[in-house]
């Protein structure tokens, strides 16, 4: 019965069952799957403990006989005084004037609307003349379409409950349910659809949450299992002894974090399936140097590393810092960019062919065909979103199927990193080296910008560097912000010949950018106004003073970023956000920016605040749509089913016991098993 036409439901002709098709509903079984976005709450409650502007249902007695204001063509305002426990209060109807004949004072009624906390009214929805008598304290709430009215769709799911309530399979096994008190599949719909109580909702919503998370975590695991057995890699047998001896040669202890990550890196190079690592770490937590021991392993092993890196200036601060711990060991390093002369390229590329270079860092002018490895073990993509798949697939193939890993300095939720990239393993870096001082952030208004300036002015006049980023290139007519432009002219007449003012944005091509930055890096230019452009990892240590014009524009996690230009070197730093948020949002946004560094508590708020569509982007997420689960409030849940999945995947009971059946039909209808075990 459950998989039969819905028209098999009473009261559903023809039209209604092409209105339904309409929203995706065409059997029994697909409109039970269609949950409500939310429920309406009749249960009474005290004004006392209602919040501003709540949905509320009260008892209240009449206090005045109402009046009506007639506000212009079929609009009105029906007002009276009632008595809600210890509150007399205004009840308000728009548009229901005929309900002056049936409210009478001295009656009693049952008010459900909105409750205005400051005014002391209620702005009535819905009305009932006498106590509240009903059942029903909670009524679904679903997303429709076209002239399908919710009192009806109601009906017919009732009836759709009722119909095949003893036909339902369960979809969890018996373990799980019990291991995790989940309630069995009937009552859970009941409690989804037309909930007894708030528990009864809230243990159906448990339910189904984890079992979405679960089937959602199995097609992950699974792929992720899939690709690590058909991928097969080479096991670099590293000399641990002479890595031990390179870590000691380090100018500073490794922190905690930092020895986890090496210690999860060095474990993938032994195996011999091919490492595929995502690694997350803030601005300035030392990935660089991670990086490096990861590279210095490969090569004790007789392998070449290679460091890919989005820009010019980014490689050549990688190959600063590696020649620096590289050179006293013997390790060669070479440097491989567009700007490469043609000479010096040729010895270089017959070099690596012949394997005299160790490791070769560059942009991407390390994929051009003519640059050949000897025998490449390991390969580092830094700030891997800014390439495209296709250019980091090239680089892969450079060698014989060598490890992979992944470097980012925007800090990705663990919530979202293992199901974003589900298919990767995920390293965080998520503490700093010790000693390094916070960046104070402040939060002005525009009016502020003045005393901002003469704090700006106190670090240039001390012989530090500052940075002044604009959300907009030029002036523009529909947006009423700063824009990088005219930014770059109010400074030059605040300053004028004090300081060296330079500009920088999306429009200069690359080469000018790479000059303006050099010319910022080497200390020629004091201030340097830019729009987003300006690098992630870009290091600048004697820049000391952000100022980020509009900052309400920007999202927590690029706030973030922008900052972290600051706050590299010896000198304390300062952030500066100049905002005028209209939204409560937007206030939250600058609160939580004034209130912590850490990149990952932001990246969490960040999620929270827009959700994990908005977080990439809704198109690039490749997020799925969940009826009920929430990744942002559900990530213990997340974290749960993922432990359950992979385990399930290795077990010789997952593929033969009927009680994983739905799951196994699920997870093969999901593709990703193609119809076959991958075990």
């Amino acid at each position: 019965m459950i998989h039969e036409p819905v028209s098999q439901l009473k009261g559903i002709g023809k039209e209604t069952a092409e209105n339904l098709m309409k929203i995706g509903i065409e059997t029994i079984h697909d409109l039970i799957w269609t949950f409500p976005y939310r429920h309406e709450d009749f249960r009474l409650k005290d004004l006392t403990e209602t919040p501003h502007n709540e949905r509320v249902t009260i008892e209240a007695r009449v206090e005045s006989e109402p009046t009506v204001l007639f506000l212009g063509k079929n609009k009105s305002r029906l007002q009276f005084t009632a008595l809600a426990g210890r509150h007399l209060i205004k009840v308000v109807f728009f548009n229901q004037n005929y309900l002056r004949q049936k409210i009478s004072t001295g009656g009693i009624i049952t008010v459900t609307g909105k409750w205005d906390r400051g005014r002391q009214v209620i702005v009535g929805s819905s009305v009932t003349f006498g106590p509240k008598t009903e059942q029903v304290d909670f009524e679904p709430v679903y997303s429709l379409k076209g002239n399908i009215q919710q009192k009806r769709f109601r009906k017919y799911m009732r009836q759709a409950l009722d119909t095949v309530k003893d036909q339902l399979p369960e979809t969890l096994p018996h373990y799980l349910r019990e291991n995790y008190q989940l309630v069995n599949i009937q009552e859970a719909l009941e409690g989804v659809h037309f909930p007894q109580s708030a528990d009864h909702a809230k243990q159906a919503r448990r339910r189904f949450v984890y079992e979405e998370l679960l089937q959602f975590q199995l097609r992950i695991q699974a792929l992720r299992k899939a690709n690590k057995e058909n991928e097969k890699g080479i096991s670099v047998r590293f000399d641990l002894e002479k890595l031990k001896e390179f870590i000691a040669t380090l100018p500073y202890e490794l922190t905690g974090a930092q020895k986890r990550v090496v210690n999860e890196i060095c474990k993938d190079l032994l195996l011999p399936q091919r490492m595929n690592r995502l690694l997350q770490g803030d601005v300035g937590s030392g990935k660089t140097v991670v990086a490096a021991i990861g590279l210095y392993a490969a090569v004790t092993a007789g392998y070449q590393g290679a460091l890919m890196a989005p820009t010019e200036i980014l490689a050549e601060q990688h190959a600063e810092n590696l020649h620096m711990w590289f050179d006293p060991i013997g390790v060669k390093i070479a440097l491989l960019s567009g700007s490469t002369k043609t000479k010096a390229r040729r010895e270089l590329l017959a070099q690596l062919a012949a394997g005299e270079i160790d490791i070769l860092i560059g942009t991407h002018a390390l994929i051009q065909p003519d640059v050949e490895f000897k025998k490449l073990g390991f390969v580092i993509t830094d700030e891997q979103h800014r390439f495209g798949v296709e250019q980091r697939r090239v680089l892969r193939e450079k060698g014989e199927n060598p490890d992979v890993l992944f470097m980012t300095a925007t800090p990705i939720p663990r919530t979202l990193a293992i199901t974003a990239f589900g298919e990767m393993d995920v390293s965080i870096i998520d503490e700093l080296p010790a000693g390094r001082k916070e960046i104070e952030t402040h939060w002005l208004k525009k009016e502020q910008l003045n005393s901002v300036l003469m704090r700006m002015t106190q670090e240039l006049e001390a012989g530090r560097q500052a940075y002044v980023i604009a959300p907009l290139i030029e002036e523009s007519d529909k947006l009423d912000v700063q824009n990088a432009v005219e930014a770059y002219e109010q400074l030059k007449a605040y300053f004028g010949n004090r300081f060296e003012i330079g500009l920088m944005h999306g429009r200069l091509h690359s080469d000018e950018k790479d000059t303006v930055m050099r010319a910022f890096s080497d200390g020629e230019i004091h201030v340097l106004v830019s729009t987003t452009v300006v690098e992630v990892g870009v290091n600048v240590p004697n820049a000391t003073f952000m100022t980020i014009y509009d900052a309400e524009r920007f999202g927590l996690a690029q706030l973030h970023q922008l900052r972290g230009r600051v706050g590299r070197g010896e000198h304390q730093s300062y952030c500066v956000l100049i905002a005028d948020p209209k939204t409560d949002e937007g206030k939250e946004r600058m609160m939580s920016m004034t209130e912590t560094n850490d990149g990952f508590r932001l990246a969490e708020k960040d999620l929270e605040l827009r959700g994990s569509g908005d977080f990439f982007g809704k198109r690039q997420s490749g997020l799925p749509e969940f009826k009920l689960a929430d990744l942002v409030h559900d990530y213990r849940a997340l974290e749960t089913a993922r432990q359950d999945a992979e385990k399930m995947l290795y077990d010789e009971a997952f593929w033969q016991d009927p009680e994983y059946e739905f799951l196994r039909e699920d997870l093969t209808a999901s593709g990703v098993l193609q119809g076959e075990r991958i075990d």
